[in-house]
């Protein structure tokens, strides 16, 4: 296993249930976003054909709006999704590999961090998708700007869906190409 901060962490991170069940009162508003998150029988299709096992670990805070919006995501495409291991680690925690994760200057979250079967980092994605900050960037930087937790539209939670998807499908082609996993399971 490779020994890093970020496979600690995930060795002490929670399961989507555990981390709910120590959320508190703030489990309610996860609860109902991985309501509203589909995964397209497309996705499901993609995901049911990786073969590499990759672990994945968010560092969040259950208190985040934003963590509200993309957890539910990874959590759902864990679901559908047997060779991802998500975990959950709060930002605040012992273990919390936050200060390794500096973004723009800051410990923001939510960040995923996508590791290999044996704990190597491969990548890291957050705090925000693509998709989600040029919805933002519309609202915000336009005449109007919407109130702080508002829902957002439909179309805007798909598009979040399909770059959390992008990025565990990229993921997941790194880790099939690799040479040294490649050599490890004789493909």
């Amino acid at each position: 296993m490779t020994s890093t901060p970020f496979n600690a962490a995930y060795e002490s991170g929670l399961s989507w249930d555990a981390y709910l069940a120590a959320a508190g009162h703030h489990a309610e508003p996860w609860i109902a976003a991985r309501k509203n998150v589909v995964i397209t029988d497309t996705q499901q299709e993609l995901l049911q054909g990786f073969t590499r096992d990759m672990r994945v670990l968010i560092v969040s805070g259950a208190w985040c709006g934003d963590c509200v919006r993309q957890g539910p995501v990874m959590a759902a495409i864990a679901e559908h999704c047997p060779q991802i291991a998500l975990r959950f680690i709060d930002k605040d925690a012992e273990a919390s590999p936050i200060a390794s994760l500096e973004i723009n200057g800051g410990h923001r979250v939510p960040v995923a961090v996508f590791m290999a079967e044996d704990g190597a980092a491969v990548s890291t994605l957050g705090d925000r998708t693509l998709s989600y900050y040029r919805w933002l960037a519309a609202q915000r930087l336009g005449s109007a700007c919407p109130i702080p937790g508002a829902p957002i539209p439909d179309d805007v939670l798909a598009s979040l869906v399909q770059d959390w998807m992008n990025e565990c499908e990229r993921v997941q082609l790194l880790l099939r190409l690799s040479p040294r996993l490649r050599e490890r399971h004789g493909d």
